[in-house]
């Protein structure tokens, strides 16, 4: 199973990541990342909720990685993609608030 956890600059997706303990999770965020962080794959850019074409980019880029499930911890992602959430489960990815699962 493969898991995509935002807020790649907090401290809640680290916590995240271990209490999954999973062997294929990947962190991302929108927020400014440093490129020696991006360069070696270790984390990804997520498109940034303000875009108008969010969700479809969201839902572009777990299809392109093949995403299994989706652990969003900022309010604004998770509030937008729930509102498509249906979309997301027809290609079988979960959304999850991340939040409630630290």
């Amino acid at each position: 199973m493969k898991i995509l956890v935002t807020a790649a600059n907090s401290a809640q997706a680290y916590k995240l990541k271990n209490k999954l303990n999973a062997d294929d999770i990947t962190l991302g965020d929108y927020m400014d990342l440093p490129d020696f962080m991006l360069k070696p794959g270790q984390l990804i850019r997520l498109p940034n909720p303000q875009s108008a074409s969010y969700t479809h980019e969201m839902l572009a880029l777990c299809l392109d990685l093949g995403v299994d499930e989706v652990y969003l911890l900022r309010e604004p992602e998770f509030a937008l993609i729930q509102q498509s959430e249906v979309l997301f489960n027809e290609y079988n990815i979960k959304i999850v608030a991340g939040v409630n699962e630290i």
